[in-house]
């Protein structure tokens, strides 16, 4: 008994062999299956059955080569690349703040003290916009263009007054867009209803000799 199964065993095996190389024959002679459905075909994709189906293959191949064919020349592109100009947070930076009993004011980061929080100093020129040195949170800062070259990490208030000045902080600032559009915002801010009143009427006086001014220049074009 126990021979007649071992045989019975081969020679099911044998015959699943067979099977298995008439299928394969098969999709070998077909360029695509019986029920033509992509999704079937993308769905065996990395399984034996993709593997064993030279038709899934040549299904993908060949929109492939007639989309790039051989003779296409690859050329490697002229790209220039260009570091970006990234404000880090880093030693001597200047910083704005935006928020707290400082607000508005200006000051440089003198040490870092985590991800979140960092050491400043603000000894300006003008007593008015002196920071004294706390520790600020970087969600209360607004990061500027501006630096302090050469500032020792972890600098007392005296260093950095001298560099300060020498760098002359303060003038830079004050000429700065960044600082001119501030200063034009808090003024906005401040504006009694009058003063907003007047603001509107010089707007449309300006907007009207404006396109005052362009209406004469369109006449004078068709003319």
């Amino acid at each position: 008994m126990r021979n007649e199964g071992e045989e019975d065993r081969k020679t099911g095996e044998e015959k699943g062999e067979y099977e298995h190389t008439l299928v394969n024959a098969t999709y070998n002679q077909s360029p695509r299956p019986a029920s033509g459905r992509l999704s079937e075909n993308v769905a065996s994709v990395g399984t034996s059955e993709f593997r064993d189906n030279s038709w899934t293959i040549e299904l993908f191949r060949q929109p492939l080569l007639d989309s790039y064919p051989l003779s296409t020349n690859f050329a490697m592109a002229d790209i220039d690349v260009k570091v970006a100009s990234w404000k880090l947070v880093e030693v001597g930076r200047l910083v704005l703040i935006r928020s707290g009993p400082f607000e508005g004011k200006l000051a440089a980061i003198v040490e870092i003290v985590d991800h979140r929080r960092v050491l400043v100093d603000g000894p300006s020129t003008e007593e008015q916009k002196i920071v004294p040195r706390h520790v600020l949170p970087l969600a209360h800062a607004t990061l500027t263009h501006f630096t302090i070259p050469q500032l020792p990490r972890a600098a007392g208030t005296g260093p950095v007054k001298k560099l300060w000045a020498k760098n002359e902080i303060d003038g830079k600032w004050a000429k700065s867009s960044f600082s001119q559009r501030t200063d034009r915002c808090e003024r906005r801010k401040n504006l009694s209803d009058f003063e907003r009143f007047k603001v509107l009427r010089l707007r449309k006086q300006a907007r009207y000799e404006v396109q005052k001014s362009h209406a004469k220049a369109r006449a004078a074009n068709k003319s």
